[in-house]
């Protein structure tokens, strides 16, 4: 099924084949990559490794967005599962390039870094330096991370900018959700 969407998948880079998250990931890589997405993430391990994957293994498109920077901090290398590798020098041009281009963003559970690249895409959002589109956080981590956000500082997080946010319990909520939203 050809489908002209691009799905970003943000997501942590620790769980091992094998380990719930890793496996939910993998779920989530073949969900997309049999409705014809195009799946963008960061191209390494962990989560990353688990879309690419399930995407590959059904036959999808995956598009690896990698950086100098990462694989001099961390020895790592692309992941064997990407159709495509976008290269960048930094973390911060890795981190617009996932942003950018895509229609619609999906974050797993994650840390610091997952962390940044959801905040990242809302903040662009919400200062419409990109276009609306959907930004989905699954997990009940996420949902409880932004809900004390929204309860301790309320005057900081207006409702409408709140709206740009998404929440799903687990993986096929969240395909379902982008999928109502993109088309596909």
């Amino acid at each position: 099924m050809a489908n002209s969407k691009r799905v970003t998948v943000f997501g942590g880079s620790a769980p091992k084949p094998g380990e719930p998250a890793y496996n939910a990931a993998l779920h989530l890589g073949e969900l997309l990559g049999a409705a014809g997405y195009t799946m963008l993430n960061g191209g390494y391990i962990g989560t990353m490794e688990a879309v690419s994957r399930g995407a590959s293994e059904v036959g999808g498109h995956v598009i690896g967005v990698t950086c100098d920077e990462i694989e001099a901090w961390r020895p790592v290398s692309p992941n064997a599962y990407l159709s495509e590798e976008m290269r960048y020098p930094t973390v911060r041009a890795r981190l617009f390039a996932l942003i950018e281009n895509c229609d619609g963003a999906i974050a797993l559970p994650g840390g610091a870094g997952t962390l940044a690249e959801i905040a990242m895409m809302w903040n662009q959002l919400q200062t419409a330096a990109i276009s609306l589109r959907p930004l989905v956080l699954v997990g009940a981590g996420w949902q409880r991370t932004f809900a004390e956000m929204f309860a301790t500082m309320p005057e900081y997080v207006p409702t409408e900018h709140r709206a740009y946010l998404s929440f799903a319990p687990d993986v096929e909520d969240a395909f379902e959700q982008i999928k109502e939203l993109l088309g596909g």
